[in-house]
């Protein structure tokens, strides 16, 4: 047993309110420079839609992750043999259209304007080539079009789902969207470090994070492509490679990540999670319908003793064991089994975790009325038999979170649901009666499970959201520097003092 720690986030996707915040928070800090400007490390996607950047999702196009031939785990791009012959020109990349052509505007004319009839305007000008253009894409530019003609319809994710199911998402009493926030997924088997040629990328044992080395990096562009969510940039003014750091420099200072830690939502958690780096292979290999339960099956139970020893030889301490045995993701990704990987069928064992949308469902369906036009005698929300006919379709859920399997998502949704009538009868009748605890056990959970997981979605602490481990970077720096030294020295470097010009 390879016991390894890795820290992931989760997304409560019935939290999400789409206010954007993470993205602006995560752009002021991290891409606010010259070739950044159509970075988004974060952004939120309306859903049903086609994402960011444009139709990312479509593989065939972009031969991001990897896939199994013969049996054998092999990066979707290229062979090594194939991979030389590409580095000079590589189709799958997406283009700048894909994007969105950065653009400001020439704000000048506002004021410099001759005197005239009309109001003088601001014309929007290119930042890559100084140019005036005119706009066709932006950032978040298909926010809350969800069902509309633009872009919920040519979501890939509609694969599989039946037309008139599909069509019926047309209807105005069926219209629906959610959002869906992304950043890099710091995959366990990471298709982008398999595919660059320069070794610039890679994964740092500590912690997991997927980190570039800009001073490796050739501009090769391969892990552009490689990644099958399109979360890796290439910056344009300085010829290198970007991507989400998840804030490592908040992370070593037990800070939450700027995007968490801004949330409004509070959809957002972080927390440390054991796995086996033994199984990485066997789980990104697995056969489709398997891969989300042998991703579960790496990630490790920390309260095991045989986990916890090996642990301790693998180099992690008391803390981090703690701080995995808190850990939200933990709870909520292995234990009660609620939230999946984003498209586990790219292989690449994702490390962000999502728990899938309810609300779409259980404001729809009651008794087959449409809205909430209820009878006056007392009833719940009993979709556990209908939840085919619900508003967002567990087919299409299950080509987001599931790789197609829909007998994983539909338990999400009953636990979701008997949590909720749990606490509505609490609230409204004050009891907890047989019907309610049978309604439980049909649902695969207890009383004291539902209750946790009431307590951690609507009422945790900030500690409870964010169990961040130290990372004793002081101990690292005492073996080349006086602590106090190196303090003085943090974003200046410690191989060259700096030195007053004459």
């Amino acid at each position: 047993m390879n016991v390894r720690a890795h820290m992931s986030m989760l997304f409560h996707l019935d939290k999400c309110i789409g206010c954007h915040t993470c993205s602006v928070a995560c752009k002021n800090l991290w891409t606010d420079r010259r070739g950044t400007e159509y970075m988004w490390w974060n952004n939120v996607e309306t859903r049903p839609g086609t994402g960011y950047p444009t139709g990312w999702e479509e593989q065939e196009r972009f031969e991001g992750g990897w896939e199994l031939k013969n049996g054998e785990l092999e990066l979707r791009l290229h062979s090594r043999a194939r991979g030389l012959s590409r580095l000079f020109f590589n189709p799958a990349l997406p283009t700048l259209d894909d994007y969105y052509e950065p653009y400001t505007f020439r704000y000048q004319d506002l004021f410099s304007a001759p005197e005239g009839t009309d109001q003088p305007t601001a014309i929007p000008i290119s930042m890559v080539t100084g140019e005036p253009i005119q706009i066709e894409a932006g950032p978040s530019w298909d926010d809350d079009l969800g069902g509309s003609n633009l872009y919920a319809k040519n979501d890939p994710n509609w694969q599989g789902v039946d037309p008139d199911i599909q069509a019926q998402m047309h209807e105005i009493e069926r219209v629906v969207f959610n959002y869906l926030p992304r950043i890099c997924n710091h995959c366990l088997n990471p298709a982008c470090v398999a595919a660059c040629p320069s070794g610039a990328i890679y994964k740092r044992a500590e912690d997991g994070v997927v980190l570039v080395n800009e001073n490796k990096c050739k501009a090769w562009r391969m892990c552009v492509a490689a990644c099958p969510y399109k979360k890796v940039y290439y910056n344009w003014a300085s010829g290198k490679s970007e991507k989400c750091i998840l804030c490592f420099p908040r992370l070593e200072t037990g800070q939450a990540p700027a995007c968490a830690h801004s949330c409004v939502g509070r959809i957002r958690y972080m927390g440390v999670l054991l796995y086996d780096a033994d199984k990485i292979y066997a789980a990104a290999s697995a056969p489709k319908e398997r891969l989300v339960e042998a991703q579960r099956e790496a990630i490790l139970d920390p309260f095991d003793p045989a986990v916890i020893a090996a642990a301790k030889e693998g180099g992690l301490d008391d803390e981090w064991i703690k701080a995995a045995q808190n850990s939200p993701a933990y709870k909520f990704v292995k234990l009660w089994k609620l939230a999946l990987p984003l498209h586990p069928e790219y292989r690449t064992l994702a490390m962000m975790f999502y728990i899938p949308p309810l609300s779409p469902v259980v404001s729809t369906l009651e008794r087959g009325l449409i809205k909430l036009d209820l009878p006056p005698e007392r009833m719940d929300f009993e979709l556990f038999d209908n939840l085919d006919k619900a508003r967002l379709p567990l087919e299409y859920l299950a080509n987001l979170f599931a790789a197609g399997n829909v007998a994983l998502i539909e338990p999400i949704l009953k636990k979701m649901l008997a949590v909720r009538i749990l606490k509505r009868r609490q609230s409204v009748y004050g009891e907890v009666d047989a019907q309610t605890l049978a309604l439980l056990e049909a649902a695969g959970t207890s009383l004291e499970e539902a209750e946790a997981i009431y307590e951690l979605t609507t009422l945790p602490t900030l500690e409870e959201r964010f169990v961040i481990p130290p990372y004793h970077r002081e101990a690292a720096a005492e073996l080349y520097n006086d602590p106090l030294a190196h303090k003085g020295e943090v974003g200046l470097g410690y191989i060259q003092p700096p030195q007053r010009g004459e």
